[in-house]
């Protein structure tokens, strides 16, 4: 199931950006007193009671407005609107009701989406009474919020969740879900074509002819495989248009409900930053992740220059040195059908659970390497481990100091356990609990 979008509108300077940090948790968009600051749109994943959702920042609205920002600002925010599943108007208590508010408010009631009247910046909650004077927008209940405080939001939220739409049973369920990711134009469709043997999505010279994820499904040893060609990543700055940004807020939901990763590099250009952050999208999201080196019959060869290439991006970003390396062509087929066993079997690593007591042996040996440091003159004792869930697969470590086991420490318990058993391309979750929690 695709996580529901939650859109935030307004007029400039209500305090969306301040909002949109403070809900997800940390500072995502630029906050600044000048109006329009936020011109493009900031999307990030929030939860609230265990219910998670895409919240997406907007441009300030200027409803009626012929300058050029202002109407593409305005664009940008109706696209919002057209994508999300709940819209929060957002309003400012200390200007009271502004006729752009009741411009926007008249645009919005046209739609279908549910929207939630909130109103920003009553400091004095609960005994602040400004929010009252919004119910003659006739957007009903308005609900008072403070971003700079938090206070109102666990209202708010609590009244956005039963609002969201429901998970919904997928009769055609894939055994295996794979999303084709990577920068634009890397040749992530003719991947997909090749793979099928004919052309089942559009490919072109063109970068971001690919705008909606396309699903194809195969059979492959018994499985049923289904392949998500998505549109390309790029950094949120080099976004032109709404319809490209709002594509890649499409594709990174998909990549939420993958199972697999193909991130498919332009090994031609080499591999850049952005290549990287794609991979690191994927695998911080939890999915098992495949680099599908492209266009590898166009790269001067010597002997090890695919090794050469692995090597580096391990050396650029340490978690691609747990991800299997495939150089390929699209074009001329080379090892492209070896891309479906690769996907197997990393699929097959995300789900494996390891007994508790083979968990427990592998901690004990790699606390007998390598014991954790002191805390405070104390020792820190590793007391008890077991994995708790697959799809990442994930550890919980009972220890008598969880604060004090440094960053260092972990990632040399999470390469342990990859060494213990064969977790390539898998990412690993280590979670540290208090003993007798």
């Amino acid at each position: 199931m695709s996580l529901p979008v939650v859109a935030v509108v307004g007029r400039p300077n209500v305090g969306k950006s301040t909002f949109f940090n403070r809900a997800v948790g940390r500072r995502v968009a630029i906050v600044d007193d000048t109006p329009g600051v936020t011109r493009d749109r900031n999307f990030e994943v929030a939860d609230w009671a265990g219910q998670g959702f895409f919240l997406v920042d907007t441009g300030g609205v200027v409803e009626g407005s012929d300058r050029t920002i202002d109407r593409l600002i305005r664009e940008q925010a109706m696209i919002a609107v057209q994508e999300a599943d709940v819209v929060l108007l957002l309003v400012d208590s200390r200007t009271g009701v502004h006729p752009l508010d009741q411009k926007l408010a008249e645009v919005l009631r046209k739609t279908a989406k549910p929207v939630l009247l909130t109103v920003n910046k009553v400091d004095s909650l609960p005994d602040e009474r400004s929010h009252l004077d919004f119910w003659e927008m006739g957007m009903g209940e308005p609900y008072p919020v403070s971003a700079i405080s938090g206070r109102g939001l666990g209202d708010l939220f609590d009244a956005v969740v039963p609002l969201l739409p429901a998970e919904a049973e997928d009769p055609a369920a894939a055994d295996i879900r794979i999303a084709v990711i990577g920068k634009p134009n890397a040749g992530k469709s003719s991947l997909v074509n090749r793979l099928f043997g004919e052309d089942r999505v559009l490919v072109s010279e063109v970068p971001g002819t690919t705008r909606d994820p396309v699903d194809l499904t195969m059979k492959y040893h018994g499985l049923n495989l289904t392949f998500i060609d998505t549109a390309g990543l790029r950094r949120h700055a080099r976004m032109k248009d709404a319809v490209e940004y709002y594509s890649s807020l499409r594709t990174a939901r998909v990549v939420r409900e993958a199972d697999v990763c193909l991130v498919v590099v332009d090994s031609a250009e080499g591999l850049h930053v952005q290549d990287v952050k794609v991979a690191e999208t994927a695998w911080e999201a939890g999915c098992g992740v495949v680099m599908v080196c492209n266009k590898w019959d166009l790269v001067a060869k010597e002997t090890g220059t695919a090794a050469a290439f692995a090597a580096e991006a391990g050396r650029r970003a340490p978690f691609l040195g747990h991800v299997p390396f495939l150089f390929a062509s699209a074009l001329t087929g080379l090892r492209i059908r070896k891309t479906l066993d690769l996907v197997c079997e990393v699929a097959r690593r995300r789900r494996h659970r390891i007994g508790t007591p083979e968990v427990n042996d592998a901690v004990q040996a790699l606390v007998r390497r390598q014991p954790p440091p002191h805390f405070r003159g104390r020792p820190v004792k590793l007391k008890y481990a077991t994995q708790a869930r697959t799809v990442p697969p994930t550890f919980i470590v009972f220890t008598n100091f969880p604060d004090a086991i440094p960053e260092h420490y972990r990632r040399y318990m999470a390469n342990s356990l990859r060494s213990a058993w064969d977790f390539t391309g898998v990412p690993l979750r280590i979670r540290l609990r208090k003993s007798g929690e």
